[in-house]
């Protein structure tokens, strides 16, 4: 009797946790991981750090290469084989590999599709030009910071105000080029309310970063193939690289290809389980569509937190356990040089969408006593429902020892507290760590006041 083979296309987050996990359960099964980058099980939210100098080499991002996969894990890990197609009557899978471009069909018993996301990048006139990246793979990363190593450029234009944005714009401050970002939005992260977004706005003019908002990408110049410059609707600027932090979208051409059902966004639809609506076909990670706990509503995020805990379900269940993966809260933290930002829940547009009835505070206060040496400013927001006082959501901007502290509201949100609940938490103090009255639970405080 041949062993039962399971396939996972994609050997980063979700593939590689779920293609372990089911090593850990099932030591007799076969294993083979397709990976179109030369990298597995990489740390994509360190890019912008290695590209600025901070990491300084790239391994140092890696958790386990192909090899250890292979020599430790008896996990067939083999990168540079691109997947082309998906047959789910036969059970099979058409790949390439891209080093001597052979093809041939690919039989699986069990497979898991964990292709990721990849970043928007916008058809515009002059988008081929060299010097204009997108970052979603180790790989992309590496020929940024050779780009920047070998180049030297001295004005850098960001056009997205998300994450990656904010995390590139840092990057390329820190490596002392002259930066400018565009972003369409009346203010930077749009997944904050637009009072808490202003004041990470205000934090990038701190820090150098020339801000143009409200305008939007149209196109980019070059000069003998290079860019020289981004057109937006109201100005051209210089630029010697452009970083494109415009988002991401679930990568599931081929899910869609093979028939298999798209939810929100175009993200695979899954269960709880991580199954597809096909049978023996799963998918976690990026490309799928998830639960949002607080909206009780589809949702699409893409976030390496959550694409390791969906493969680690996946894993679970394709071993022939029981997992569940209850939803996401959307809680996600970032850094622009000294000022970190924070957000979990829902935003007040969300919840005017929900037609609830709601309640904000926003207080400013320190991250510490305000007597202890370092103490730092803190600005947090909570939103909670009238009449039960439900916490619906919460966003922090402030200086170091600030972001973290949104963990205190994503715990509270997924326990279904009350702002009530929040101020009577029994949270830790003393001077070096936070004044007496925590941050989060002022805030909490003004909510029940304003409720």
């Amino acid at each position: 009797m041949s062993k039962e083979r399971l396939v996972v296309i994609g050997g980063d987050a979700a593939g590689m946790s779920a293609a372990s996990k089911v090593r850990r359960e099932q030591p007799e099964a076969e294993i083979i991981v397709f990976e179109r980058s030369p990298h597995t099980s990489y740390s994509a939210c360190g890019l912008p750090y290695y590209i600025s100098g901070l990491v300084d080499d790239p391994a140092r991002l890696v958790a386990r290469t192909p090899e250890q996969f292979r020599e430790k894990y008896r996990i067939d890990a083999r990168v540079r084989h691109e997947v082309l197609a998906i047959d789910t009557a036969a059970g099979r899978l058409r790949v390439r590999n891209l080093e001597s471009d052979q093809e041939w069909w690919e039989h699986y018993d069990r497979l898991l599709v964990a292709t990721g996301a990849v970043p928007f990048c916008p058809d515009l006139p002059g988008s081929d030009a060299t010097g204009i990246f997108g970052l979603s793979t180790l790989q992309s990363g590496i020929r940024v910071r050779r780009m920047m190593e070998a180049e030297k450029p001295k004005r850098a234009v960001v056009v997205g105000g998300g994450y990656i944005g904010l995390e590139m714009a840092e990057a390329m401050i820190q490596l002392g080029l002259e930066v400018s970002l565009v972003t369409r939005g009346a203010e930077v992260m749009e997944t904050l309310d637009p009072d808490m977004g202003a004041l990470v706005s205000e934090a990038l003019q701190e820090v150098g970063v020339t801000l143009y908002r409200g305008e939007t990408l149209t196109g980019f110049e070059s000069r003998e193939g290079r860019v020289s410059a981004v057109i937006t609707n109201q100005r051209t600027l210089p630029a010697e690289v452009v970083i494109l932090g415009m988002g991401v979208r679930p990568n599931s051409h081929l899910a869609r290809e093979a028939g298999i059902p798209l939810g929100i966004r175009d993200g695979i639809q899954v269960n709880e389980r991580m199954q597809t609506e096909v049978d023996g076909v799963w998918a976690a990670g990026d490309c799928v569509a998830s639960f949002h706990l607080v909206s009780r509503r589809p949702f699409y995020i893409a976030l390496g937190t959550v694409a390791n805990k969906q493969g680690t379900i996946a894993g679970t269940n394709l071993a022939g356990g029981y997992a569940t993966f209850p939803g996401v809260l959307g809680t996600a933290v970032s850094k622009i040089c000294k000022y970190e930002v924070a957000r979990t829940g829902l935003h007040e547009a969300d919840v005017r969408q929900l037609g609830l009835q709601y309640a904000t505070a926003t207080i400013r206060s320190r991250t510490r006593a305000g007597y202890y040496p370092g103490a730092g400013r803190i600005t947090v927001k909570v939103i909670a429902e009238k009449g039960s006082g439900r916490l619906l959501g919460g966003q922090i901007v402030g200086e170091e020892g600030a972001a973290k502290r949104i963990d205190v509201l994503a715990t509270a949100l997924q326990a279904g507290m009350t702002v009530h609940d929040l101020v009577n938490l029994d949270l830790s103090y003393a001077p070096p760590f936070s004044p007496v009255w925590d941050p989060v639970q002022t805030a909490a405080r003004q909510a029940v006041n304003n409720l």
